[in-house]
């Protein structure tokens, strides 16, 4: 058992940009992928980004609606990880959430994580972005 703590929603404008930051304690987080993922009322949670365990080669993947504007990362001590929003839109609205399992991390992988809903999840994190 191990718990997952989402920060940095907010409300931000279209074309602002959040960064949110995804924590757990333990050395064993790093043997974990961590995903990003998304839902908006009414609609199917979404894969938003994956970043592989920080004990495999460097390896991150993202959904095609959000490439070129968000970017994920792990911080220094490796129990932490960031996704950097950029170029926000309104459909971007959605509670985040992140996850950990001991996967891979691809784009194919991504979308069945979503699906499945493996691993261990935080509670999430409201983003409203305003037109």
């Amino acid at each position: 058992q191990m718990q997952l703590v989402e920060s940095g929603g907010g409300l931000v404008q279209a074309g602002g940009s959040l960064r949110l930051t995804c924590a757990a304690s333990g050395r064993t987080f790093s043997a974990y992928a961590i995903g990003w993922f998304r839902q908006a009322p009414g609609k199917e949670r979404e894969g938003v980004s994956c970043i592989s365990s920080s004990r495999s080669d460097a390896g991150t993947a993202y959904a095609d609606s959000v490439k070129g504007r968000f970017t994920v990362s792990r911080g220094n001590d490796k129990s932490t990880v960031y996704l950097q929003m950029n170029s926000l839109k309104p459909e971007d609205t959605a509670v985040y959430y992140c996850a950990r399992e001991r996967t891979a991390c691809g784009e194919q992988i991504l979308v069945l994580w979503a699906l499945s809903r493996l691993g261990d999840w935080g509670q999430g994190t409201q983003v409203t972005v305003s037109s």
